[in-house]
């Protein structure tokens, strides 16, 4: 089993950055929070018990950190609804589609039961052999326990995965787990330490680099 790839899912399958942030500055204003930019900022890639104490304080036990963590992501759920489709990375599903032949795994500081939206909603389940969300492990990004947890239940090697992410975070994990990053910039446009940074899936020099890359790990 020469490649495995690992996705990320917020801003890598599905572009629901817009959305979170929305979310957020209407969840955090229920409580008289209001949400800036760099609040938003320090939201990417993070797991929502991170974030929670982020912006609401470290005063706040574990029981409350879920329950905000709980209704907070419901409320997401109900803004994006039926409009999964419309979020997904350009090219997505035709790159799931054209390289399954090879193992694929999710591993994302998501919540799970977002998890399970957003690949049900899209019917995009089927196309991947193991599904590890931040729940799964002690440490979150940008710790690499959901990479290598993922690359474990596929059966593959780290330094014979590929990640493709869109935090600062998420590369850091994929680069400390030992695996090559793929960048994808739906949310920032540098991405120090990736091998390749590309806009989309449809991007063409995508398909070239996979393909030497595949050759390289191959031999």
């Amino acid at each position: 089993m020469p490649v495995a790839l690992i996705f990320d899912m917020d801003g890598v399958i599905v572009d629901s950055n817009p959305v979170h942030r929305e979310a957020w500055e209407v969840y955090n204003r229920r409580f008289g929070i209001e949400t800036t930019e760099a609040m938003q900022r320090r939201m990417y890639g993070k797991r929502n018990d991170e974030i929670i104490r982020d912006f609401m304080g470290t005063h706040l036990n574990d029981a409350e950190v879920f329950e905000h963590g709980a209704a907070k992501e419901r409320l997401f759920r109900e803004m994006i609804g039926s409009r999964v489709e419309a979020f997904l990375v350009p090219g997505v599903r035709e790159f799931l589609a054209r390289h399954r032949d090879l193992p694929k795994a999710v591993a994302s500081n998501a919540e799970p039961e977002n998890v399970d939206f957003v690949l049900h909603a899209a019917s995009l389940k089927p196309f991947f052999d193991a599904v590890v969300d931040g729940h799964q492990v002690n440490n979150p990004k940008p710790a690499p326990d959901v990479f290598l947890k993922a690359a474990e239940q596929m059966g593959a090697a780290p330094e014979h995965c590929i990640v493709f992410e869109d935090s600062e975070s998420g590369v850091s994990a994929g680069l400390a787990a030992g695996m090559r990053v793929v960048g994808l910039r739906t949310t920032h446009r540098e991405l120090p330490g990736t091998r390749i940074a590309v806009n989309d899936f449809l991007s063409p020099e995508l398909e070239a680099w996979m393909f030497a890359t595949m050759a390289a790990i191959g031999k």
